[in-house]
């Protein structure tokens, strides 16, 4: 870290904690030069996620989007908006720990269904219909019936 005093570019570490918003950690360092002291911020660095439209299109990975429809298909059921932020947390990290920063919409909408499945049957059905796009009847339950369409 380059000293904003004498641009000396080596210092120590003389104190470190996390900052009030707890997204960075704020580092007090001295120069080994001038002996001044300064600080710095440390912050993790994320890459914007891109969802890949069916059509090719691309759009920003937009949580609040995705939290909307979730929570119409989980409309009068038993299941917390807290449950619901849960599910989109798990389906965050597996994508951060994947290391991916591009996913597609059809990908990211069976990773909803996998999570959904195993919180609460109506809702996944409600989400399955809506994210399939069935147009009719015989197409949602040749879905339900087929056992690859559960995950």
């Amino acid at each position: 870290m380059r000293c904003p005093f004498c641009t000396y570019t080596e210092s120590k570490v003389v104190d470190s904690r996390p900052s009030e918003d707890a997204l960075s950690i704020r580092r007090r360092r001295e120069c080994l030069e001038c002996a001044q002291r300064f600080t710095t911020y440390e912050r993790l660095e994320s890459t914007p996620l891109i969802v890949v439209k069916a059509d090719g299109s691309s759009e920003a990975y937009d949580r609040d989007k995705l939290f909307r429809g979730i929570l119409i298909a989980c409309a009068k059921r038993p299941i917390t908006s807290d449950q619901i932020r849960l599910l989109i947390d798990d389906i965050e990290a597996d994508l951060r720990n994947n290391m991916k920063n591009a996913i597609k919409s059809n990908n990211l909408g069976d990773m909803v269904l996998e999570r959904l499945r195993s919180l609460d049957d109506v809702a996944y059905v409600r989400f399955a219909s809506v994210y399939k796009d069935f147009q009719n009847l015989e197409e949602f339950s040749n879905a339900l019936e087929n056992p690859s369409f559960h995950g």
